[in-house]
């Protein structure tokens, strides 16, 4: 049921991570990884399987938002999950005219999703 804003104490900018900002540039991550990374946890952060699946919800969503600014791996086993990364023209225009390196010492320092 939908509530009026009136209700809440406070609300927030709903702000998300750009590709660059969230993976180190030479890394791939699974959906439960950018799950914990979004949610600005170690990527094998121990999280329960509830909260897990919450906030998978959010990760799916939003690797298909951002989809022009990743690569994608195929598994490294037949049943394993599939990986993702940030793409090197994603990383380049977040970096401006340095280099990746640069791009991934801001992600380092992002403090807020």
């Amino acid at each position: 049921m939908p509530e009026p804003k009136s209700t809440f104490d406070a609300t927030y900018p709903c702000d998300f991570y750009e590709p660059a900002e969230l993976f180190e540039p030479d890394q791939m991550y699974t959906i439960p990884e950018i799950a914990r990374l979004l949610q600005e946890l170690e990527p094998d952060a121990e999280v329960d399987p509830d909260t897990e699946a919450v906030l998978i919800d959010w990760a799916i969503p939003w690797v298909m938002t951002h989809a022009e600014d990743l690569v994608i791996a195929e598994p490294l086993e037949d049943d394993g999950p599939g990986y993702y990364g940030v793409a090197p023209h994603a990383v380049e225009g977040e970096a401006g005219e340095g280099a990746a390196e640069e791009g991934s010492e801001d992600a380092d320092s992002h403090d807020g999703a």
